[in-house]
């Protein structure tokens, strides 16, 4: 029998049923024909359709497009701390099923929709978890959330020291919440005095600044991509195009590369990529520089260089909405068509775009229009996608967002 129900009615249009019908856990503002009674931001809704039928209960977001994320499509489910740690349990236990043990110490632990904690990411870095906190509802319930997360892992034997919060992106605005950075007061605990920690990834060694490198502070999707590429790389001369703190240049390296060239902009990146690379006593293997790869690339083509037998494209996002996919699929073709025309007939191309927004259809046709203009033929050896980590819900397109392809060209 269906408990009784205390919840704030919203009620939606027969397109936001049909979206929700399909399995998206999203509500649009625009979607959204009554709400009685009023609520405030965060707080749970039950949402229904125009003829009264319940489809799901979710956080109430008032300043966010995206005005309700459903939780449960379950009537009867109740949102105290014994459902959250089932949640919790069951995001670590899928973890604990598709990784290998040695990968959890640096792995996703929550992708926020795919496991059922809408807006809320947390990467685990060793005995740090990081976490960000992009919705309303979500922040609100974080004193309960979070201590649920130690728990969970504390007792299955995992050593979590502290969570850190990077809370320092415009996002968060936009759910009408500040930007911030820090360690979470968890009861009862002190936090460490240090923001960088240590971890292990395929074997290589990382210094990973939670505090200050990107997203929080280390890309943990690409952890089998690595791998992929540290097999092509033996033997081979390597240049790593957007290296960032040099974790596919360090893979390379340690899987047998002649030598590794390194390339980022950001000085900063570069700087900590040549400390990971004394970490793992690789310096005789790699050189880093730091140097705008859109520049770089036709540099090396005007002087005739063909130094390289395998180049790696890693690229940060070029678009983050629907309105620049035209101008980063330029970006994309410039990069990929100066790449195939640097390889030697034979040589090997990794690719990649981090962007939900660049649909795979349309990254293989750039990736085709790339060859046809560097008068190349692409051999494909992989197709691949994100960790499985970050798992993808079919349901939820957002979630899919990683294209990674290792060709040779011929």
């Amino acid at each position: 029998m269906k408990q009784a129900r205390n919840y704030p009615i919203c009620v939606i249009s027969e397109k936001g049923e049909r979206a929700l019908r399909m399995g998206h856990p999203w509500v649009y503002e625009a979607e959204v024909r009554e709400l009685t009674p009023e609520a405030e931001n965060g707080a749970l809704v039950d949402v229904v359709s125009c003829k009264g039928r319940y489809l799901g209960t979710g956080f109430l977001s008032i300043h966010s497009k995206i005005r309700v994320r459903l939780l449960s499509r379950n009537a009867n489910d109740r949102f105290d701390a014994a459902f959250w740690e089932r949640r919790v349990r069951y995001a670590w236990e899928y973890r604990k099923t598709v990784m290998a043990p040695e990968d959890l110490d640096c792995c996703r632990v929550i992708f926020g929709e795919a496991d059922e904690f809408p807006g809320l990411t947390v990467d685990r870095f060793h005995d740090i978890l990081v976490t960000q906190t992009l919705s309303y509802g979500m922040e609100r319930i974080k004193p309960l959330i979070f201590p649920l997360l130690c728990k969970v892992l504390r007792e299955d034997g995992q050593q979590i020291r502290a969570i850190y919060e990077r809370n320092d992106v415009a996002i968060r605005k936009l759910e009408g919440m500040e930007e911030y950075r820090g360690f979470y007061n968890l009861p009862g605990e002190t936090a460490p005095p240090e923001t960088v920690t240590q971890i292990t990834e395929n074997g290589v060694k990382y210094r990973v600044d939670f505090e200050n490198g990107q997203k929080t502070g280390f890309f943990l999707d690409q952890k089998y991509n690595r791998r992929a590429v540290a097999r092509i790389a033996r033997g081979k001369r390597v240049l790593d195009c957007f290296t960032h703190t040099g974790s596919f240049a360090l893979n390379a390296a340690l899987g047998g590369a002649e030598h590794v060239h390194a390339v980022d902009i950001s000085e900063a990146a570069v700087e900590l990529a040549r400390e990971n690379a004394r970490l793992n006593g690789l310096e005789g293997k790699m050189t880093f520089t730091a140097a705008n790869v859109f520049d770089l690339l036709p540099e090396l083509e005007r002087a005739g260089r063909r130094d390289y037998d395998f180049i790696i494209l890693d690229p940060p996002a070029f678009t983050k909405s629907r309105r620049t996919v035209d101008s980063a699929w330029r970006g994309y073709k410039e990069i990929n068509m100066r790449a195939m025309k640097l390889l030697p007939r034979g040589g090997y191309l990794a690719t990649c775009s981090c962007s939900h927004f660049m649909m795979e259809e349309q990254f293989v046709k750039m990736l085709v229009s790339a060859a046809r203009d560097a008068q190349v033929q692409l051999r494909q050896i992989e197709a691949r996608q994100q960790a499985p980590d970050h798992p993808i819900l079919w349901n939820v397109p957002e979630t899919n967002y990683l294209k990674f392809y290792l060709f040779q060209v011929v």
